[in-house]
């Protein structure tokens, strides 16, 4: 008996086969199931378990970001003998989206481009395009899994309150300066006064501290935690080799 496909069975294979090709590959970025970045070239997929008209809003929402948009649905489709086939693959073309069919009853799953989209050409609200490779680049990798539900979606926002919250576990109370010198980046002290996460808590004029809930919240995030610390250490460690 098949297992029911998931959405997010078919992240791992598309994102593989773009690695494979060159490209960066985040899952869930700005709404976007999967985004991928070579240079300036964008690409945004959207995974569905069968072909729908939400679908189609998606992948049509997310052609003001950019040129190479597609939808990826399980295959193996039957495509020379079905009607609905064909009447996929001509509304796509129409619409000028790129189609992708993962095979995942094979071992490895066999990721087949059906084909690329042609040419949007509708005017790009490059705001929205910006934002996205925008929020890629900031985030130092792929946390999340495209095509999940709900859940605690790594942003770029939420690792640099991350990395703050690292900082103040090894400093102890600090102003923004000194997070700032770790590498914590020009947003610390708005991160720190806004306190969307309840993790900071300010003890003195400039001065704020790790609370409780902040600690126990990192360990949430305990591998991307840990290697926060590890630089933490070894910047500490630079620091006062060169003091001495």
């Amino acid at each position: 008996m098949r297992t029911k496909i998931r959405e997010t069975d078919l992240y791992a294979p598309i994102r593989d086969y773009l690695v494979a090709q060159g490209y960066e590959v985040q899952g869930e970025v700005k709404g976007c199931d999967i985004t991928a970045l070579k240079g300036d070239d964008l690409i945004v997929i959207e995974l569905k378990k069968s072909f729908s008209t939400r679908l189609l809003i998606q992948a049509t929402d997310r052609q003001r970001i950019t040129d190479s948009v597609y939808v990826a649905l399980p295959g193996p489709y039957q495509r020379g003998r079905s009607a609905r086939w064909r009447g996929i693959v001509r509304l796509l073309r129409r619409l000028e989206l790129g189609l992708i069919t993962v095979v995942l009853d094979q071992d490895p799953p066999r990721v087949e481009i059906i084909f690329h989209p042609l040419p949007y050409q509708q005017q790009r609200r490059s705001r929205k395009r910006r934002a996205v490779i925008k929020e890629m680049t900031t985030r130092t990798g792929d946390y999340n899994q495209g095509g999940s539900a709900g859940g605690k979606r790594m942003t770029a926002y939420r690792e640099n309150a991350i990395h703050i919250a690292c900082c103040l576990e090894t400093l102890g109370p600090s102003a923004p300066r000194q997070l700032r010198a770790l590498g914590t980046g020009p947003k610390t002290t708005r991160i720190l006064a806004s306190n969307f996460y309840g993790w900071f808590r300010r003890v003195d004029r400039g001065i704020y501290e790790l609370t409780p809930t902040g600690r126990a919240e990192l360990a949430s995030y305990a591998e991307l935690a840990a290697r926060y610390r590890q630089r933490i250490k070894a910047q500490q460690a630079s620091t006062e080799t060169a003091e001495g």
